[in-house]
């Protein structure tokens, strides 16, 4: 298998020695140019024919953003990875590269203690993302079935799956993404409808900073109501509650409703916040009332926790291929035969809305029995 040729933008000569040392001890990888700037990058990309480019956030000439936008008129399918600060202002650049076609962001690292772990923490960030985006997806899926000790055994839940056997109401719809994730969320949720009638929970692999962003740009896009989760708030119809980056995001039943529990469990699938630990704790509290959907990402995360909710009794939809930026998480989970169906970004908000729409035309949101 030929190496993924990688070309590294930054101003700086310590980070593109840090990245080429990063990637250059992988077999699959090679480093074929180094640029200071983007007027730089530009003129190499016909000369090194990359397979894919880390692109610096902030340099002078032209800054990142500047870059991509003109990258992405002569290379429209080039993966690019943004290279960014853990900051506010770096999480929101990230989100307006994300939004003019970057495929995927690594964070800078910051306060880890020496060049060492600086140089390992890229290296365990940043490689995966590149294979990911570079590789075939069955390379990406075909890889063997990833088991946590507290997920690794879905139960039946009879009593939560007959509540809702009667009506066929849903109560709430979860949603795992990753690679890809911001820009399909941004397309999918406008679409859902006006006065949704159940809350979304929604699992992005993300840092700090990301998460709050994420919401607030769901909030200006979309009907709904999106918050960055928070531990004892109440979930309620037409809002959106995004996973706190470093976090794990759960519901549990409680007198007066049911409430999230954020906590900082373990890491499951190396991912906090972990798509399998809120749907392990949706299919506990809903049963067949839980519509899962499984959008572009890398990795199996999600693939556990949508057996749970199979298990239960709910219904589970995945991204295709085809829409997808990384197929690994829809990949494994229609590959397990768990997805219901199959479908292209442009018709998830179409069938959403029918399912949850038609079990919920004349009732209120229901409360977990």
């Amino acid at each position: 298998m030929p190496k993924i040729r990688i070309l590294i933008v930054d101003d700086s000569v310590v980070i593109r020695r840090m990245l080429s040392d990063c990637l250059a001890g992988d077999p699959d990888l090679e480093v074929v140019g180094t640029a200071a700037d983007g007027k730089i990058a530009l003129a190499k990309l016909t000369q090194v024919n990359p397979d894919i480019v880390t692109l610096d956030m902030e340099m002078p000439e032209m800054d990142g953003l500047q870059t991509l936008a003109a990258l992405r008129k002569t290379h429209p399918k080039l993966p690019v990875i943004m290279f960014s600060t853990l900051t506010e202002r770096g999480a929101g650049a990230t989100f307006d590269a994300l939004a003019l076609g970057a495929n995927d962001y690594v964070t800078k690292p910051a306060n880890v203690g020496s060049v060492t772990a600086a140089v390992q923490r890229i290296r365990d960030d940043l490689v995966p993302k590149i294979k990911g985006l570079c590789r075939k997806p069955a390379d990406i899926t075909s890889c063997p079935l990833i088991r946590t000790p507290a997920a690794s055994t879905p139960v039946r839940t009879p009593s939560l799956a007959s509540a809702g056997a009667a009506t066929g109401a849903l109560s709430a719809v979860v949603i795992g993404v990753s690679t890809g994730g911001p820009n399909a969320l941004a397309e999918m949720l406008p679409g859902l409808a006006a006065n949704f009638p159940v809350p979304v929970l929604i699992v992005q692999h993300m840092p700090t900073l990301f998460t709050r962003l994420l919401a607030d740009r769901i909030s200006a896009v979309s009907g709904l109501r999106a918050r960055e989760g928070e531990a004892g708030a109440i979930i309620r119809p037409g809002e959106a509650w995004v996973a706190p980056g470093g976090s794990h995001m759960e519901v549990e039943q409680a007198a007066d409703g049911v409430k999230l529990r954020i906590h900082d469990g373990p890491p499951e699938n190396s991912c906090r916040p972990a798509v399998d630990v809120l749907f392990r704790s949706v299919a506990k509290v809903f049963g067949n009332r839980t519509l899962a959907v499984i959008l572009t990402g890398m990795g199996q995360d999600g693939l556990i926790g949508c057996q749970w909710i199979r298990e239960a009794g709910g219904k589970v939809i995945a991204q295709d291929e085809a829409s997808s930026v990384v197929w690994g998480m829809p990949g494994a989970v229609a590959q397990a035969g768990l997805a219901e169906k199959v479908l292209p970004l442009r018709d998830i908000a179409t069938e959403i809305n029918q399912r949850v729409l038609a079990g919920n035309a004349s009732r209120p949101f229901l409360k977990a029995s």
